[in-house]
This record gives C-alpha cells, structure tokens and sequence, in this order.
C-alpha cells in the first residue's frame, strides 16, 4: 500500500483465477462477468473511495467502498481491508478477535507506519488465515448481494511493512479470500504488492489495481501479469496533469488509468481532481 484514504467499513454490520503473460484468462465462469468487463474496459476509470458521487459520461468502471452503493449501470469493484482492520473497527478486532491481530515485539497490536489508526492481521499460521477469511466472506458476500461485479483486498502487501508476516502467509489467505469472492460470482482483483509477481496471478486473482503504476515505472511489469485486466491511479499530488497526459500519450499507463487528488475528494469539494486517460 502506497497511498489509500482511511475509508471506513463497519465490521459489525457489513453483513486469484490463474492468468499467464500470453492469455491472461479467468477462472470465473460467470460468463456475464466477464461480458460486462469487456463491455467496461472500452471506457474509462473513476475510483471513488473518498465517496461516492455520480459518474462523469463516458465512466464505465467505478471503484468504491463496501459501505457505499455501487455505481449504477458501471462495472463495478467493491473495496475492502482484507489484510489490516479499518480505522472504525479496530477496537472491535482487539474485543472479538484479539488473536488475529499482529503483535510486536512488546506484544503491542503491529501500527501500520504510514496510517496509524490500522493495524495489521495476523497471517504466520493456516488457523489465522481461515479465521480471518470466515470473517471477511460475509463482507464480500455483501459486496455481492449489494450488486458489485469485483473487488479488491487492499493491504495484500503489508508483509512488507511487518515483521512476522511473509509473502507466502498473505497470498494463501488472499487464495481463501479469491475463492470466496468467486463463490459469489465476483472477480477478485490484486491490489499493488508488484512483489508478489507470478505468485498474484497464481492466487487465482482476475485483474489488478494499481497506485501510481507509471510514476514508479511499473506498469509494463503488470501487464506481463494481467494484461489489459489492469486499471491505475495516479495522483495528482505526484505527477502534474501535463505529465499525466504525457504518460497517457506515451503508453506509460495502461489505458484504464485515472488521475485523481490523493484524499479521493467527491466531486465538487475543493482539492477535487479526476482526470481519466480515456
């Protein structure tokens, strides 16, 4: 995780598709699914988790919070924190569920550095996986009933900021977690953690989102993972809307990349910007 607003879900009441660089092909057989993705892809991106508001013409693809509605007539990806609590559920996590909760050294819940109202989930062990992925299905069922096409776990690389958590830990638990999001018709997408390379793909994931693709040269890598199933933001904040166009002019970015304001303001607040390639 590079840059992501601290949007709230409520644990208590919000109820990978193996691809190759050649044919990157999923294993959801929901035929209507992959219809309305490839319907979608033709248009443009908007990601919406600093909250909702109505599409811009032209938006077929909208990203927004579990607690939000999806955008109605867009393929929509439903976001959930699959491998850190969110900032209003973490005394819930500690309550109910202090196990899955990382420890460190003095056996403190693990901060995440760069947002310290999260704390990382523990995935060392297969018990640890399967409690926490009992826990997240009903949000993505929820994701489902709600009417969303995907989503997208955020967090998959918090063992790069934990000490006690591995690679192999969190891509097992995000298998658990694409597995359940499939048994509900819903494609799964890989949330950054480039790192992971073939091992994403291999987790049974469907596509990818990704932050800041093109400002750290990384786009092209996955690409070679997910091929088109790829959709970017940038953020204003770090590459100027002249160098934007340009990296959409280039081919830096992939088609499906929208430049938007780092808190991900909702549309006629100050500070707002949302400008798609396409």
């Amino acid at each position: 995780m590079r840059i992501r607003p601290a949007v709230l879900v409520l644990a208590a009441s919000v109820s990978l598709v193996g691809c190759t660089a050649s044919d990157p092909a999923p294993r959801v057989t929901a035929d209507d699914v992959a219809d309305r993705w490839a319907q979608a892809s033709q248009g443009a991106i908007d990601y919406q988790l600093g909250g909702a508001y109505d599409p811009a013409p032209g938006t077929t693809i909208v990203a927004r919070d579990a607690s939000d509605p999806p955008a109605e007539g867009a393929f929509s990806i439903c976001y959930l924190n699959g491998f850190q609590t969110q900032p209003a559920d973490g005394e819930w996590w500690l309550e109910e569920h202090p196990d899955l909760v990382l420890r460190d050294a003095a056996g403190e819940p693990a901060i995440d550095p760069g947002w310290p109202d999260e704390m990382a989930l523990d995935t060392s062990t297969p018990e640890q996986r399967e409690q926490i992925a009992a826990i997240v299905t009903p949000w993505i069922a929820g994701c489902a009933s709600d009417g969303y096409d995907a989503v997208e776990f955020d967090n998959l690389d918090s063992w790069t900021r934990f000490d006690g958590l591995t690679m192999e830990g969190n891509m097992a638990l995000a298998a658990l977690l694409v597995d359940a999001a499939h048994d509900e018709g819903l494609w799964a997408a890989q949330k950054n953690a480039l790192d992971a390379g073939e091992a994403g793909p291999g987790a049974g994931f469907d596509l990818v989102v990704t932050e800041e693709c093109g400002q750290y040269e990384e786009c092209a890598a996955y690409a070679e993972l997910y091929g088109d199933r790829h959709v970017d933001i940038e953020y204003v904040e770090s590459t100027s809307e002249d160098d934007f166009a340009a990296m959409c002019e280039a081919g830096d970015v992939p088609p499906l990349t929208v430049l938007r304001d780092r808190p991900l303001s909702v549309e006629g607040d100050d500070g707002h910007v949302r400008v798609p390639c396409s």
